[in-house]
């Protein structure tokens, strides 16, 4: 185990005001830091679709219409991922820690809320609040943990257990949300984030220690305005394109408006001496690249998960808990190749052959998956192509999210750590909204190759829209594969590229 230093000099770096150094970190807590800053991160990971499998019972409590259903998913959504890079900022500017706090409590006192909804206002207004708060806290724990663990093969084995959370939180969710909702109440899918939350809090409290704040940092309020407005837009205008088409005033007018405004941002951050998001972290080819896998990978991720949620339930009829239940094979794949991935292969061959090889595996699960008809069994047909999909996006988020991350300064560790949660975001929201389109299209131009009657037509349309989208899918992990085999540098991770680690209780 690498020796840490317990002193440093304080530093300065465009776009960050000087850091302080810290106390040394004792490395028999820095795993139980892990333990803590991962299961933050699986709260707001899993909360994309734990709410999901809860929804029509909640519309059902609260008489809400199907028009009105999207904005429990969409506030969250669109709040998440329009304050991610200030939230990362805050984190920089404030201390990881205490903004990890304030993240915890604040999204355990939204879930609470938003649990005991007694109108379609307050359950939206709530899950809006539970996205503000889940942008501090994701970038927060992310920072944490970069700072934390210096060592590469230390690094290696924390970000393989934080790379298997991100990608198998969203299939954890599917598994809860059915749970509470069968056995409980969907008001269960918004309170169970209180248990999360107070384990956690009481995990930081004894683990993590304060850190030194930048003397003399302000906010860049221009750039902030700017980036909350541009993501806000983006995130929306796919929304809107699920539910309203890709050639609705209001897709267009948002995809374009957040191309425009988010262009100004880069120009804004390139002139300010402070900057919300410093250039700089994004000219590093490693960082980009896995941001950029990170990117790709969530739209085909929330794409397996809305088809696939949707054949399970309705072409199979499996109930919310056993569409969860079906979901496992991919979780323990995922936690199968992520540790070895991450502290075996990454330290020995680097990112690129890694990130490239995982798309190519989680690009051939599609393909099996785009086998499915309307009498498939889960086990000959469904089962396989979850399985080998698991076992490549394991060997993506291990890398990627190691990458994402390495070599950042100190000073922007924070707003460095929010790229990959951004990049999922995007991707979270463009992937249902593509797909949802293409699958559609797809199912209304099918003409069954034999007479049938009008139910059964029905089906084996949707099914072959289901199919579609998963190709498209493949074809998307395939590009990514070529991308980041191309923007992605070889070779092995350079010893210390990490700053120094956090203190540690």
């Amino acid at each position: 185990m690498a020796s840490l230093p317990t002193d440093r000099p304080a530093a300065t770096a465009r776009g960050g005001a000087p850091t302080g150094a810290d106390p040394p970190a004792p490395s028999d807590h820095r795993w139980w830091a892990l333990a803590v800053l991962g299961l933050a991160q699986l709260m707001v990971v899993l909360d994309a679709t734990v709410v999901n499998i809860a929804l029509p019972s909640a519309q059902s409590a609260l008489h809400f219409s199907n028009a009105d259903r999207q904005w429990v998913v969409t506030a969250y959504s669109l709040c998440f991922g329009g304050l991610l890079l200030l939230g990362g900022r805050l984190a920089d500017l404030l201390g990881r820690r205490r903004t990890l706090f304030v993240g915890l409590l604040g999204f355990a006192a939204a879930s609470a809320i938003g649990g005991s909804s007694t109108s379609f206002a307050m359950l939206v207004t709530a899950r809006a609040a539970q996205g503000c708060f889940g942008a501090i806290l994701a970038p927060s724990a992310l920072a944490l943990l970069t700072t934390l663990f210096t060592d590469v093969r230390e690094r290696a084995r924390a970000f393989a257990v934080y790379g298997a959370i991100a990608g198998a939180g969203a299939a954890v969710g599917l598994l809860l949300g059915g749970a509470l909702t069968e056995y409980l109440s969907w008001r269960w899918s918004l309170f169970v984030n209180i248990v999360f939350a107070v384990v956690a809090t009481l995990g930081a409290l004894t683990f993590l220690r304060d850190q030194a704040r930048p003397k003399g940092a302000r906010i860049d309020v221009a750039g902030t305005i700017l980036a909350v407005g541009g993501l806000v837009a983006l995130v929306y205008g796919f929304s809107a394109a699920d539910t309203d088409g890709w050639t609705s005033p209001v897709t267009v007018g948002c995809l374009v408006g957040s191309v425009v405004v988010l262009a100004l941002f880069v120009v804004v951050e390139g002139k300010v001496d402070q900057p919300l998001l410093p250039l700089r972290v994004l000219a590093d080819r490693n960082r980009s690249g896995a941001n950029l896998a990170i990117l790709l990978v969530g739209i085909a991720m929330f794409g397996v998960f809305l088809f696939l949620t949707y054949y399970l339930q309705l072409t199979l009829r499996y109930s919310p808990i056993m569409t969860g239940v079906a979901f496992l094979p991919m979780v323990g794949a995922i936690m199968l190749t992520a540790p070895v991935t991450g502290t075996v292969l990454l330290p020995r061959i680097g990112p690129r052959p890694l990130v490239a090889a995982g798309c190519v595996v989680a690009g051939l699960g599609m393909v099996l998956m785009s086998q499915i008809t309307v009498t498939s069994a889960y086990a000959s047909h469904v089962l396989p192509g979850l399985i080998v999909s698991g076992l490549g996006m394991g060997m993506i988020f291990a890398a990627a999210m190691n990458t994402a991350t390495a070599g950042a300064d100190r000073s922007v560790a924070g707003v460095a750590s929010a790229l990959p949660n951004v990049a999922q975001q995007i991707g979270g929201a463009l992937g249902p909204a593509l797909l949802n389109t293409i699958a559609t299209t797809a199912a209304a131009s099918y003409r069954p190759s034999a007479p049938v009657s009008r139910q059964a037509a029905v089906a084996a349309a949707q099914v072959h829209g289901y199919d579609t989208a998963f190709v498209v899918v493949y074809v998307i992990l395939f590009a990514a594969a070529v991308l980041t085999g191309v923007v992605l540098r070889g070779g092995k991770p350079a010893p210390g590229a990490a700053d120094a680690p956090l203190a540690l209780g």
